[in-house]
């Protein structure tokens, strides 16, 4: 009797991933900070217990104005949301001076650097990031089939002269993110000025300002105002950072109206939810809840930095709400704080192996952190 022939599961997923392009299946996924549930999950811990510093999260949590219009909101949840976004295009007009054709609506900032990857990225074309920097600028760039350049680090920040001969004619878009996750290093804004002035007219720009609102009034840069000077320029915001939104995932993108064309010509629709919307419009119209955060943040940032001094550690003086510090061996290390239930960042993959990040909390769980890391070491 003639025997069928044996089906292999594994051999009929590997044909499956197979139909996939080379670029896609070389991508290794973004992993984000690890959940308190995870956490309390792995090792029995009370959920309670357990201090997160991972993620960078605002530590005073949202708005009681976006608190108030999320509740608004979910009346009219059955509803779709407003696919061109109206109400919040008109708050963020309002609160930077643009024009509605020039806001791309994203649902969190990485949406929007993805929707500058693919509406502008392709096989044979290019794109120029640091080392170090965001994860995702590599991660979209290679998900279009373009090729992703990384010039080396200065001090764990942007080198703009090397970032500047790294441009080909092949080269579309150039990331910079300032200040940068996850060194939290800054460029003045003279330096980036001339940097734009040098840049061919045909390479975008995507200035990544996630942590703009942590800098000093006079740290940050004309970014928004340059808009009017270079066609060239992205700048992209968030509202997941130190306007505390970041469980309902909205940002956007300031541009030339016909770059912001282009993206909203593949962005999806509907991609930020009615909620969401909401809480933004009034988010951005509470300044002194983003106040409180920063000096929450420059309080925080003195108190966990002059804990590493006092254990004699090294770390990256940051600009961000998040500070990284080198441990040795960091792997080891990030274990054992998870197992004293305290999150906080390994950053190997950013070809930091010595270094963990930990985001900026409370003061009182600075303090638990500080306690658990002496402990560690």
């Amino acid at each position: 009797m003639r025997r069928k022939p044996r089906f292999c599961l594994a051999e009929y997923i590997l044909n499956l991933c197979d139909l996939a392009p080379d670029y896609v299946r070389a991508i290794a996924p973004y992993q984000p900070g690890k959940p308190i549930s995870e956490l309390a999950r792995e090792l029995g811990l009370q959920e309670s217990s357990i201090v997160k510093l991972a993620s960078n999260e605002n530590p005073l949590g949202v708005s009681p104005m976006a608190k108030a219009a999320m509740q608004r909101a979910l009346d009219e949840v059955s509803l779709y949301p407003d696919g061109n976004g109206f109400a919040l295009k008109e708050a963020i007009g309002h609160k930077f001076g643009v024009r509605h054709e020039q806001i791309v609506l994203g649902n969190g900032s990485n949406d929007v650097l993805e929707l500058a990857a693919r509406a502008f990225l392709a096989l044979g074309l290019e794109a120029v990031f640091s080392q170090h920097a965001f994860a995702v600028y590599p991660l979209v760039t290679q998900a279009t089939g373009a090729t992703g350049i990384s010039t080396p680090a200065r001090d764990f920040g942007h080198d703009l002269a090397a970032m500047r001969a790294a441009v080909t004619p092949q080269t579309r878009l150039l990331f910079i993110a300032n200040p940068n996750n996850p060194t939290g290093t800054w460029l003045p804004k003279a330096e980036l000025h001339a940097f734009l002035q040098d840049l061919p007219r045909d390479v975008l720009v995507v200035l990544d300002e996630a942590y703009d609102e942590y800098l000093a009034d006079g740290l940050k840069s004309d970014s928004i105002a340059w808009l009017q000077q270079f066609d060239n320029l992205i700048v992209t915001r968030t509202l997941s950072k130190a306007y505390g939104l970041a469980g309902l995932r909205v940002g956007f993108a300031l541009a030339h109206p016909q770059v912001a064309d282009m993206m909203n010509r593949v962005r999806q629709p509907f991609n930020v939810n009615s909620v969401a919307q909401a809480a933004a419009v009034a988010a951005l119209a509470d300044d002194d809840f983003v106040q409180r955060s920063r000096d929450l943040n420059d309080a925080g940032m003195a108190q966990v930095t002059a804990g590493f001094e006092r254990l004699g550690l090294d770390y990256i003086p940051s600009f961000g709400n998040f500070v990284s510090v080198r441990v040795g061996d960091a792997a080891t290390l990030y274990r054992k704080l998870l197992e004293k239930g305290v999150i906080v960042r390994p950053v190997a993959a950013y070809e930091m192996p010595q270094y963990l990040r930990i985001s900026i909390g409370l003061e009182s769980e600075n303090a638990r952190f500080l306690r658990a890391l002496e402990e560690s070491l």
